[in-house]
């Protein structure tokens, strides 16, 4: 069950309280009886499974996964080779 964080408009007494999403929203203070907001503070989100991170693609040495084939990669090799024929 999620926790809300509420806090009074009149005597500023501020508490967090655990609630069923089903639970209606409280509107008067446990304090003064004034009346309550809700805060909103930021969401702690935690994306799992692949595809969310880029250490995702890494090995678990942490060296990159796309480092190795750019390296290997035998592009350079026939635009020398063109370059090479039309000098001779």
């Amino acid at each position: 069950m999620p926790t809300y964080a509420y806090a009074c408009k009149d005597c500023s007494h501020a508490f967090d309280i655990v609630q069923s999403f089903s639970d209606s929203t409280l509107t008067s203070c446990p304090e003064c009886q004034g009346t309550l907001r809700k805060k909103f503070n930021s969401v702690g989100v935690v994306f799992k499974g692949s595809g969310f991170y880029r250490t995702d693609s890494r090995d678990a040495k942490g060296s990159t996964v796309s480092a190795a084939p750019a390296a290997a990669s035998p592009a350079p090799a026939p635009a020398a080779a063109p370059a090479a024929a039309a000098a001779s």
